[in-house]
């Protein structure tokens, strides 16, 4: 497979929102980005709107440019994303609407409508056959299916059980039904650090299935009843829960891959993706926290190959930060690994051809 366009423009950290979405759009008319649209599409773009409290991610300015270049190609664009498997305000619909339009995704500063599905009722989901190493049916929002086309905004970023996430995670994990995230977490049973252990309770408040209890004023964990959902791990403050990786826990980057295979496989040629790597944190948006930033802004990635943004993103981060700060915060991932598994299932290449855009 021949290397793959990544346009790139670069963001400077004093940029001003107005300033950055001026970028952005002439980074969007300088790339044809949506060149493969036809007249009247529907368009589902995905973004994460932020657990509450958190500032990390893309904001509604830049959603709401991407938005208006969609209908400027006479497209019908519609912001949407799915309910998360951890307990918060993103858990279910109405909360999660709700939440969005506290952030500001709202029709008056986006001009498009916010949609989120209840996926508890089953005409709401859609399982596509895909038969690959691990997922041989993925269950995601029927939302994104019957759309026409697909942009994801992802905000690039670390992640606890990933290593880092851009625009494979984005749509692989963010566009799974709550379901298809249990299976992609099915293999992630966290153990406790007891020596960590402070007994502060906190992971028993967050668990949605009450798999974690306090025994002896420590946290314990039964395995049957977790979902890995790794709420208690973003709970606890003293890095006293971890999950045993040399036990299968870097499967979730190669389920991700294969859900975001899923998605993508009725939308080649007719999907875009964007990677916002401003705000660097070392952990995801669904942190109910201001998260501070551990590396440089570096700016705005896209491409139609999901895979080379998300390399591209990978090496201009590290080389801005001088170290690969993903590897830092979280050394026990290997996150290349969701890279090369896609790659290997044929979504895109880690090959890319950099095109500077001032």
């Amino acid at each position: 497979m021949s290397a793959s366009p990544v346009y790139f423009t670069a963001v400077d950290s004093r940029d001003s929102q107005e300033s950055i979405a001026g970028k952005l759009s002439f980074l969007l008319q300088e790339s044809g980005a949506f060149g493969f649209l036809s007249h009247g599409d529907s368009v589902a773009v995905k973004l994460h709107f932020g657990e509450e409290g958190n500032t990390g991610h893309v904001r509604p300015r830049y959603a709401g440019t991407v938005c208006r270049s969609l209908m400027e190609k006479g497209a019908h664009p519609f912001l949407c994303d799915t309910n998360t498997l951890y307990c918060g305000r993103r858990m279910v619909s109405v909360e999660h609407l709700k939440l969005a339009r506290e952030h500001g995704f709202t029709k008056e500063t986006t001009g498009v409508e916010v949609v989120i599905p209840d996926d508890t009722r089953q005409e709401n989901v859609v399982q596509i056959p895909i038969d690959a190493q691990f997922i041989k049916q993925a269950k995601i929002a029927r939302v994104f299916s019957d759309a026409d086309a697909l942009v994801g905004l992802a905000h690039f970023k670390g992640h606890m059980m990933t290593g880092f996430g851009g625009a494979l995670k984005n749509i692989g994990m963010g566009c799974a039904s709550r379901e298809g995230k249990l299976a992609q977490h099915s293999d992630v049973s966290p153990h406790v650090i007891i020596q960590n252990c402070t007994g502060c309770g906190a992971c028993v408040e967050v668990c949605p299935v009450s798999a974690v209890t306090l025994v002896k004023n420590r946290s314990s964990i039964d395995s049957r009843l977790c979902i890995g959902c790794a709420s208690c791990i973003a709970a606890c403050a003293f890095h006293a829960i971890d999950v045993q990786w040399e036990a299968g826990g870097d499967l979730i980057q190669e389920k991700m891959a294969e859900y975001a295979m899923a998605v993508l496989r009725e939308k080649q040629g007719k999907a875009f993706f964007l990677n916002f790597a401003l705000k660097i944190t070392k952990e995801c948006d669904c942190l109910a926290k201001d998260d501070p930033a551990i590396a440089p802004d570096v700016g705005i990635f896209a491409s139609p190959d999901p895979v080379s943004v998300d390399q591209a993103s990978l090496d201009l981060v590290t080389q801005a930060a001088g170290k690969d700060v993903f590897r830092q915060a979280h050394p026990g991932r290997d996150a290349a690994k969701q890279l090369r598994h896609a790659e290997s299932l044929g979504i895109g290449t880690r090959e890319y051809k950099l095109i500077r855009i001032p």
